[in-house]
This record gives structure tokens, C-alpha cells and sequence, in this order.
């Protein structure tokens, strides 16, 4: 039972980090005629921010499986 509930918490800690991240204030930062690899810059955070968030849930589900 204790497993489950800090599952979820970590669960609605990523949410809320996901929110952080893909906000208005910290989008505007990476909206720059830069490219990494000839993809923009906004482009490339977007997936790096994606697959932190996807890796966070990843991360607290496996811990309830074990």
C-alpha cells in the first residue's frame, strides 16, 4: 500500500513538472532561429522535455512493479 501511494505521488510530481516544462515562459527561451542538426531548437527541447517527463513516469511505475 505504501508503494502505491508514493507511486502516485511521484506520478502527479511529473505531471507537474511536465507543466513546468512545457510553459510559456520556458518555451519562449528555446523559440530562436537556432538549429541543432538542422532541426530547430524549440523542436529538440520538446523531445528532450517529452522523454524526461515519459522517463520520470517510467521510472516511478517500475519502482511499484519491483
Amino acid at each position: 500500500m505504501h508503494r502505491r501511494v508514493l507511486a502516485g505521488d511521484r506520478l502527479i510530481a511529473a505531471f507537474f513538472i511536465g507543466c513546468v516544462l512545457f510553459n510559456y515562459p520556458l518555451l519562449s527561451i528555446f523559440d530562436r532561429p537556432a538549429e541543432v542538426f538542422n532541426v530547430p531548437l524549440l523542436f529538440v527541447y520538446i523531445f528532450l522535455a517529452w522523454a524526461f517527463v515519459i522517463g520520470l513516469m517510467a521510472w516511478s511505475v517500475e519502482r511499484l512493479v519491483k
